[in-house]
């Protein structure tokens, strides 16, 4: 693992009601090179304060890889794909990675 570059990229989380909406969501950021990968997480449940009620929901996480300057555009994008009215779209900086595949993220949206 390396430290070199890796402040470089960042991986997105971002949850969405069902696979369909994730995998339209995951196919056009990587499509438009504002993302390198998408891993697309089923099944994972939710608990969360929404409109003054506690909430319990299944939903779809996808991990987005990306690099950090493309992140407005990222989310401007995911904003305007998302169904929900406050989506979950946080980044989250990688610290550490093998060189090889940071580069790859890097070589995959910057072209």
């Amino acid at each position: 693992m390396t430290n070199s570059g890796t402040n470089a990229i960042i991986v997105v989380l971002i949850t969405a009601p069902s696979v369909d909406v994730a995998q339209q969501i995951a196919a056009t950021l990587v499509e438009e090179r504002l993302a390198a990968c998408c891993t697309i997480l089923p099944a994972v449940r939710s608990v969360y304060r929404w409109e003054g009620r506690v909430e319990d929901a299944e939903e779809v996480l996808v991990l987005v890889k990306t690099a950090q300057e493309f992140f407005p555009q990222l989310q401007q994008r995911v904003l305007e794909l998302h169904p929900y009215q406050l989506p979950e779209v946080i980044a989250v900086p990688v610290v550490a990675g093998l060189a090889g595949y940071v580069d790859w993220v890097l070589d995959s949206v910057r072209r």
